[in-house]
This record gives C-alpha cells, structure tokens and sequence, in this order.
C-alpha cells in the first residue's frame, strides 16, 4: 500500500495519488507512507483493505465514528451509507435556534409534551446576550419559559446583562461551555442546533450540528435518523514548531482539500502532532471541520481526554478506536514541522497564504474572541507574544473571552515566563481594548450593537472560524482568519504579520 509522493509541500501522501499543483522543490525528497509504531490507544494509520474467506464474509473493521453510531443505533455493524436511527446521549441548544428547537417539538407533539430527557438537554444562551435588540433579549426569553416548563436541568441562564459576573449560572460559548461543564465525554453522541457543535469531537465522540427540524424530533424521542458518513484520516506527525498553535493546522487542511473537501465526511485526526496537543488546541481543530464540509472531526482519546473529561464529570465513557483493519476513503499525512503560519484570506476558509505572504496587508482590526479563538490557551498566546514583543498595539485590538471561566483565566492566571503578570496586565500595558463580557460577540456579526462588529467596511484579522461576507457585519468588510499569534503579532504592526517576528 506504500505511496509516495515529490513534493516540497509538508503534505506527505495520500492515498490515490493525484496531482495537487505544488510547486517543484529546490530539494528534492520522497517521503512515503507507512504504517507506524502503534499507539496503545490509537490503533492502525494505514488501513488495509476489506476482504472476505471463500466460507464467508469477515467481519469489517470499523472507524471511530463507525462504532459509535452502531453502539447508539444498537447495532453490531454499520457501513458507510447506513441509515440508521440513532439514541443521542446529549442535545445543546442556545439562543438562537432554542425557540425554534421547541417550537417544533410543541407543535409536532403537543402543547403539553414532555421531553424525551431533561437531564440530557443543554440550554447555552451566547449568541445575541449583551444587546439592546428586544428580540434577542426575547429569545432568552423564551428559553427560560420553556426550561422551566420541561424542568431542563442543564440551563445556564442569564438575567442581569449589565453585569454578567452577576448571573453565577451563565456560561458564554456553547461549545467551550460543553466542554467546561464536563457535557462532552468519549464514546458518545452529542448533537448541538449549532454547526460548530463538531468542536466536542476533540473528546473522542460523534458530535454534529443538526437543524431546528431535527431537534425539535430529538426533543421527543431521544433519537435522530443519521445516514453513516465515510471517514477521511489525516495523520499529522513531527514536533510542532513553537510559533504554530492548531488554528495554522486546521487552515493548512482546509487549504488542501477545499470548503468542500469532506462534505458530509468524518475527518479523524492522528498522529504524534495530534498526541502531544492540549485539549483546547483539539477543539480548535475538530472546530473547523465544518468549514470543510465535514460532517464531524474526531480524535482518539487518550490521557490527555480522560484527565480533562475526568476532572470535570463523574458519568462513565466508553472510548471507542479505530479497527486495524478499518477502511478510510482517504489518507493525508503532514509533517508539522515544515509548517509555516498560514492566514485565511477574503473570503472563504480554504484561501489559504502563508502569514509571511500577506505582509503588505494593511489592517483596521485585531478581534480573538469565539469558539475557534477565545479560549484560556489562546489568550495566553496572544499574551505571551505580547510581552516577547514589549510594544503596543497600532489598531484597536478586542479581546472577548469564550466563558466566564475564560474571562476569570484571563484576569486570574500567571502568563508562564511573564514574571508573573496575567494577561489582562499585559493586554492593557499593550494598549488593547479591556476584555469584555465573555459570547459568541461579532463571530458572526449580531445585531448592529455587538461589541467590536465590523460596522464599516474595515480589514481584521480575527481568530474565528468564517470569513464570508458579511459575516462579522459589513457586507463588506474583509476578515482574515488567524491563530492568537499572528492576530497578536498583526495587532501590533499593523498589517498581517507572521508570529516568527516576535517570537524568534
């Protein structure tokens, strides 16, 4: 099955090699594909092909995402295409389409109709919170009439939005809050009226946005209808250079196969990269799967998930692998270490540049802030680079923490090799704006109001996860998605710059 491929790309091989256009290296080397020293929990890089005995068929090897749907649709074997009905472990939804969610349910079972589980129903308000606007106020709202009607045990409410340290049960982000509050766990189904709700793969678990329609089914019955999707594997291996963080990785990917490369595909993640990244750099990558059309991100569990998913909930998991004999519709392998800060360009995820190449940009705004972008980890980058750097900004730079737990991190811990400041001390001696109350803020633009929206047709380089028109606000306003680094380093010059200025 060994493969190769000349390329001065860090994208080693894939299987059913084709001409992807690189450029001819000025050193030429060939790298081919291989099965690798095998994890204990990671089982098979290769996966070899299906096969059968003249007395009958052998029994098929399955991936990640392939067993766990069998075990919620209580079967012992499904393939790709199956469709399947599927028992959900945990439904989220938030402010946005939580009305509509219900709304359906009340009208497809009855005014009086309990849900199938309130335990197993999450309520985030984030969207549209910290607002005038009276209808996303009223969608609030309503989720609080309905959470108290079905006695929705998992409702992180907010009621006081002058203040939000006021309000001990608000969140922020749906997606971090997930899986701050010990929501996501390996081996399971978790499905989310939000299209990010793929984030939660990080833990090794099926998790997909679903529709109004479909949730408000899930709602009644515990269940969804999911046809099988293939699995696509991206095998990331060598030392992650210090100046790259999981946004470069993601973009890198979503550059190489296009916004339509996996759609309604599994993107599974291995390799010795994806071993030795935190669990917040795992969210960022799964996060994005859906820019690339992919129908979930999943990676398997390890040390790293169970001390986080551990020290956060007491529910049993069950970590599912995938099989040695298990098939991939595709393989893709990188050597991180080649890698180089790379920018997502107006106005789709997949136009990818390296950081280095956009230089002459010149920018209005640095936004870190979102599910992507807004985590502990990611603000202590944007800080530490920072304080390497001892400058000051030269554009307004926003800064909105993900969840309150964020925001309190922000304010709370010590930046490591910072002497001990945290990084609300180093943004404000770096002249940014003072973070603000912890939402999905102007991700994706929000009611004319949002703090730090692209209200004119402004430049930003921002740590979200779309770029499309009008998706921070102005129609035409051009976004350039980056890592906490580059945002940092391009906060401070001014113009889209590569972190290796300041941190080398």
């Amino acid at each position: 099955m060994a493969s190769s491929v000349i390329s001065s790309s860090p994208f080693l091989c894939k299987s059913a090699q084709k001409d992807l256009g690189f450029p001819k290296p000025s050193q030429i080397s060939v790298h081919r594909c291989q099965k690798r020293a095998i994890s204990r929990k990671i089982v098979s890089v290769m996966a070899p092909q299906r096969s059968s005995s003249a007395t009958g068929s052998v029994k098929t090897g399955m991936t990640m995402t392939e067993k766990i749907l069998a075990k919620a649709a209580e079967k012992s074997q499904v393939v790709p295409g199956d469709n399947i009905w599927v028992n959900v472990d945990v439904l989220m939804t938030h402010d946005v389409c939580g009305p509509g969610a219900f709304g359906i349910f009340k009208r497809e079972f009855g005014e009086k109709a309990k849900v199938w589980d309130p335990e197993k129903i999450v309520v985030i308000p984030d969207h549209y919170i910290f607002t005038a606007d009276k209808r996303a106020n009223r969608n609030v709202d309503i989720m609080r009439e309905h959470c108290r009607e079905q006695n929705i045990k998992y409702f992180y409410d907010i009621t006081d939005l002058g203040d939000f340290r006021a309000n001990p049960d608000y969140k922020g982000v749906c997606h971090v809050a997930l899986a701050q509050e010990g929501h996501c766990r390996p081996g399971e189904v978790l499905l989310g009226t939000d299209s990010h709700t793929c984030t939660a793969g990080a833990f090794g678990q099926f998790a997909t946005g679903i529709g109004n329609t479909d949730a408000g089914f899930v709602l009644g019955t515990g269940k969804i209808l999911l046809k099988v999707p293939p699995t696509m594997r991206f095998i990331l291996d060598g030392e992650m250079p210090s100046y790259l963080q999981a946004k470069d990785l993601i973009l890198q990917i979503i550059g190489e196969i296009s916004v339509a490369g996996a759609t309604y595909k599994t993107m599974e993640f291995s390799g010795t990269t994806i071993e030795s990244l935190t669990m917040e750099e795992r969210m960022t990558l799964c996060n994005m799967v859906v820019e690339a059309g992919g129908k979930n991100g999943v990676i398997p569990p390890d040390a790293t998930t169970f001390n986080y998913v551990e020290n956060r909930t007491s529910v049993p998991f069950e970590p599912v692998y995938s099989d040695g004999n298990a098939s991939f519709i595709a393989d893709y392998r990188f050597d991180v270490s080649k890698l180089e800060p790379v920018v997502a360009k107006p106005h789709s995820p997949d136009n990818r540049a390296l950081a280095r190449e956009c230089k002459d940009v010149k920018i209005d705004r640095v936004y870190i802030g979102s599910c992507t972008g807004g985590k502990t980890e990611d603000f202590m980058a944007a800080a530490k680079l920072f304080h390497a750097a001892g400058k000051q900004v030269k554009v307004p730079t926003f800064l909105v923490p993900a969840t309150q737990k964020v925001w309190m991190d922000v304010y709370a811990l010590p930046v490591p090799g910072a002497g001990g400041k945290t990084c609300a001390q180093i943004f404000e001696e770096a002249g940014c704006d003072t973070p603000t109350s912890p939402s999905c803020g102007a991700c994706l633009g929000g009611p004319a109001d949002t703090y730090a929206r692209l209200n004119e047709p402004q430049v930003c380089v921002s740590t979200t996860n779309r770029n499309f028109p009008g998706r921070m606000g102005h129609k035409e306003g051009q976004i350039y998605l980056a890592s906490p680094y580059t945002a940092a380093a391009s906060a401070l010059t001014g113009h889209v710059t590569d972190p290796r200025e300041f941190l080398q």
